[in-house]
């Protein structure tokens, strides 16, 4: 896949939700109704980070929940890619990016949500031929501010911010218009998980459903 279209296959994907719940599951047996829990409320678009001995697995068992995405996070080498294609992944996310890297990901056609950090890794990235792209650390960056700062030199490129976001903060990024949507950990808390709390999920995917995005 080449680099513009998959970057309008990864708008695409973003444009589904305002919230993609970035996820850290240690237990496949919670992958499938953690899931299910997310996409009834109204988060279809998954990121299952490759940071756990599990995730892998837990890509492939919610890669079955109709209705869902299900990506890969933290992808940093080739062989990432490879696994996370393999196992059912329909798009990628990485913290930064390398040639190596997105290389890899345009030969496996899967769509990538490249990260940046500064001004220079975006404009490198647009120059490739990405104009969507994960900002990260969000909050440790500079936070909405700085992405606002980005709004008026680089108007061509939307971002994901990930990386602090939270029900509290999540507004001043979503407000922003060079934002498309933003990655958050609080829709799914480890405490919910391994209570099996699936209702408790569903209504904090909700809520995080009905944040609105700038026009």
């Amino acid at each position: 896949m080449l680099p513009h279209a998959a970057s309008i296959a990864t708008k695409k994907i973003c444009a589904l939700a305002p919230i993609i719940p970035v996820l850290v599951v240690h237990d496949v047996a919670h992958a499938r109704p953690l899931a299910e829990a997310l996409v009834a409320g109204g988060l279809p678009v998954l990121e299952v980070t490759l940071r756990t001995g599990a995730a892998l697995d837990v890509i492939a068992e919610m890669a079955k929940v109709e209705g869902g995405y299900v990506g890969a996070g933290t992808l940093l080498t080739p062989d990432d890619v490879k696994n996370a294609k393999d196992a059912g992944a329909t798009f990628g996310v990485s913290p930064g990016a390398t040639d190596t890297l997105l290389t890899a990901c345009e030969n496996a056609d899967l769509p990538t949500l490249p990260g940046a950090a500064s001004a220079t890794e975006a404009m490198r990235l647009f120059e490739r031929g990405y104009d969507m792209m994960k900002f990260f650390p969000a909050e440790a960056a500079g936070g909405a501010p700085f992405l606002k700062s980005l709004s008026s030199p680089l108007p061509q490129i939307s971002f994901c911010p990930t990386g602090g976001v939270s029900i509290d903060n999540a507004r001043s990024y979503l407000s922003l218009p060079n934002v498309a949507c933003a990655g958050g950990s609080w829709v799914a808390p480890d405490a919910l998980v391994k209570a099996g709390d699936w209702a408790g999920i569903t209504e904090l995917a909700r809520v995080a459903s009905q944040l609105s995005r700038a026009a």
